[in-house]
């Protein structure tokens, strides 16, 4: 089946949020919501999140899912946020995130729960749910972080960090718990599904100078991902991930975003 998936672009994080819902049933799932967040004051904002609520509002949407790709390293998430204003929604994302908090709480002097309690639920690898009447599958994906996770609603894949868009490639690999080759087995997990799949994208950086832009599909990916193609070799691929990275500067705000979203945005 094939949900309504309506994108909403932060461009402050160059980061696409999604509502994913059922035309029959009109349930809904909001996947890596984000919230503004000004570093010189550690104040979170919802401005970005009124196009986000007027669409549900418009539609008499039931939101059922508060859904996280990872613990980003880029924005503060909306999720925890979200859970006050719809508190029949479920924040999940995967079971990955007890070993990124068991990284990272340590780090940075966090007294919190390691074992995933700040959501609701941690989705293994492979588990099923719904949305409304569409089923829906977790894919474990790491080697962006050891969190990571795409969820197939549908014909419709959500990525998060893990593709990009085509001439954008993937994601960076440096940061604890990256594993360069890894990611390239996981995504092959995701090249291996129906090419017609719609491929939707967590970041795009418009390269080139192109509009930014967030669809995709599998079948192109397969052909034109510059770092991930057909016939592109694990080997080939970590070296061409590596000698990126290594040119990558840390996310802006890289320890707040983490040190928020580890714990599900509070």
């Amino acid at each position: 089946m094939s949900p309504h998936v309506a994108s909403f672009f932060h461009p402050h994080s160059n980061t696409f949020s999604y509502v994913v819902h059922d035309p029959a049933t009109r349930k809904a799932a909001v996947i890596d919501p984000v919230l503004d967040y000004d570093p010189d004051t550690d104040a979170v904002g919802s401005g970005a999140l009124q196009p986000l609520l007027a669409h549900v509002r418009e539609l008499a949407l039931e939101v059922r899912w508060l859904l996280e790709t990872h613990a980003h390293a880029d924005h503060v998430s909306a999720g925890r946020w979200l859970k006050q204003q719809w508190p029949q929604a479920t924040l999940a994302m995967g079971d990955g995130i007890v070993e990124v908090q068991r990284t990272f709480a340590p780090r940075y002097g966090l007294d919190v729960p390691t074992d995933g309690s700040q959501f609701d639920h941690l989705f293994a690898d492979g588990e099923r749910f719904d949305v409304g009447a569409i089923a829906a599958e977790v894919i474990a994906v790491p080697g962006h972080t050891s969190d990571s996770v795409a969820y197939r609603i549908g014909d419709a894949l959500f990525t998060g960090d893990s593709l990009f868009m085509p001439d954008g490639g993937t994601a960076r690999c440096d940061f604890p718990g990256g594993d360069a080759a890894l990611l390239y087995r996981s995504i092959q997990r995701l090249l291996a599904l129906p090419d017609a799949t719609r491929v939707f994208i967590c970041h795009d950086y418009g390269p080139g100078g192109r509009e930014v832009a967030n669809e995709t599909t599998i079948g192109e990916q397969r052909a034109h991902n510059i770092h991930l193609h057909d016939g592109v070799s694990e080997a080939a691929f970590v070296a061409t991930r590596q000698a990126r990275d290594a040119t990558l500067a840390e996310p802006k705000l890289m320890h707040p975003s983490v040190k928020a979203n580890i714990q599900g945005g509070a």
